[in-house]
């Protein structure tokens, strides 16, 4: 049950249309690193194609109707679009779900320390890293920091071409027999990930000109947050700064068929998912697509898939269309159907051994299903039903789309999981289905171009049915 290449069965039309496509995800992925950034993104891009705030509408007790479009973010980092379609919510929705938050080091709360005449920040990795992976590479800074009288302050430091990199030092080849040594979980601890951002000493203003006063690194960066940001080293108490490599995405490979970025996990997803969304103008069902964090920690928090924000959005909808009711809510819900949209693993035929090749993704033959995750005896999974696939797999190749099935390697090598088995709880029907990624997890990802363009096609076959 071998798939096609999708590249092989394109003419020169459809490439040029995918090379397209792709520019515009890799400026997305570029600029956008963060949580914060992406949903602001999406939420710049939903408006000019025509969504409002519906928070402003039930500020204005406002109505919705068929055909209406609408959007919620909730705490900058989590957003939910609808598109109102012809028949009644109850029916149930089409629900495209990414998340958009990355593997990361995130800078703690009391972070600034000086050592050896070098000043670094304290930090805690965030999702699952391969730590060594970290080390010696050109790393920015994107956040925010929350002064006390409420003002935000944006920090970016290391993407403008002006601007100095930061990042974690390595030991020494010469000296690292011992290191060496070690499992690839211990080369490096979570402890020792943290950022050099300086090494001049200077003096406390007011002190220049005395002798004796003693100057200190931390001092010149504490007088460059204040004079760049305004931000004193209290501040760092209520902010959240995230880490990243730095730099945009870039083709990869010499023929430009591949892309490396950051964060392909899941914002190839998310992009894809969101761009589907937009594109289909004219709904039977209410098409949904919600943009997620804290998937990579858990699905946790209130920003995270397990708190009852798109509960909480659909009431919302079904109270503006003027049809609300407690047995409506858990009819609109239990009668979906989504696509969990997240990435899956590519085949690597440097890591064979970890992948039954039979039932792998491979890079450049399309959109990708994964009917379960989870690890081991599919423990944690979404096990989708066999009905459901039937039904995908009519509407796909009635739309021509090309996909293939996967399983995330061996039986008993690993495993994972996404946010598929939250929105099951509902009742609804739900399976993964995404795009195979090269070096997942890693700081830089590669996906291929035509994956990437396939399965927005795919996406969008499912809205339209």
């Amino acid at each position: 049950m071998e798939r096609k290449n999708v590249w092989t069965v394109s003419d020169t039309a459809k490439k040029e249309m995918i090379f397209k496509f792709c520019e515009d995800y890799k400026k997305y992925i570029s600029d956008c690193k963060t949580e914060r950034e992406c949903a602001a993104e999406a939420i710049r891009i939903a408006e000019s194609a025509g969504y409002r705030d519906l928070k402003q509408v039930v500020a204005e007790n406002g109505k919705l109707k068929t055909g209406d479009k609408v959007y919620a973010c909730h705490m900058g980092k989590t957003l939910a679009l609808f598109n109102i379609g012809k028949e009644p919510l109850e029916n149930g929705m089409k629900i495209l779900g990414a998340h958009i938050d990355s593997p990361r080091i995130d800078v703690k709360q009391n972070p600034l320390y000086e050592d050896s005449d070098m000043a670094l920040l304290d930090t805690h990795y965030y999702g699952g890293i391969k730590k060594y992976q970290w080390v010696a590479l050109p790393l920015a800074m994107h956040g925010v920091v929350v002064l006390k009288d409420g003002t935000k302050v944006n920090v970016v430091v290391g993407e403008d071409k002006d601007d100095p990199v930061l990042g974690v030092t390595d030991l020494l080849i010469h000296l690292a027999a011992e290191q060496m040594e070690k499992k690839g979980a211990k080369v490096v601890e979570g402890e020792n990930l943290d950022i050099l951002i300086g090494s001049i000493p200077e003096k406390e203003d007011g002190k220049q000109d005395d002798k004796d006063a003693k100057a200190s690194v931390k001092t010149a960066m504490l007088r460059l947050f204040k004079e760049k940001y305004g931000i004193e080293e209290e501040d760092f108490f209520s902010a959240e700064l995230e880490v990243v490599p730095t730099g945009p995405a870039r083709d990869y490979g010499m023929d430009r068929s591949m892309i490396m970025g950051y964060g392909h996990d899941d914002r190839v997803c998310a992009y894809t998912s969101l761009i589907a969304m937009l594109d289909v103008k004219d709904v039977d069902k209410t098409s949904v697509c919600l943009l997620v964090d804290k998937e990579e920690i858990g699905s946790v928090g209130a920003t995270g898939m397990h708190s009852k924000f798109f509960e909480n959005m659909v009431a919302e909808v079904l109270n503006c269309l003027g049809d609300y009711s407690e047995i409506k809510l858990r009819r609109a819900l239990t009668n979906s159907k989504m696509l969990s949209s997240d990435v899956s693993a590519a085949f690597d035929p440097l890591y064979a051994a970890a992948f039954e090749k039979k039932n792998a993704a491979f890079l450049g033959r399309g959109m990708v299903f994964n009917k379960f995750t989870g690890s081991r005896g599919k423990s944690g999974s979404n096990d989708c039903n066999a009905e459901f696939l039937g039904e995908l797999r009519s509407v796909l190749e009635k739309h021509g789309v090309n996909y293939q099935s996967a399983e995330l390697g061996k039986v008993d090598v690993g495993g994972g999981g996404t946010i598929a088995y939250i929105l099951a709880q509902y009742g609804m029907e739900v399976v993964d289905s995404g795009i195979p990624v090269l070096s997942m997890h890693a700081p830089w990802e590669i996906v291929s171009k035509a994956d990437v363009y396939e399965t927005m096609l795919g996406y969008k076959a499912f809205l339209i049915g």
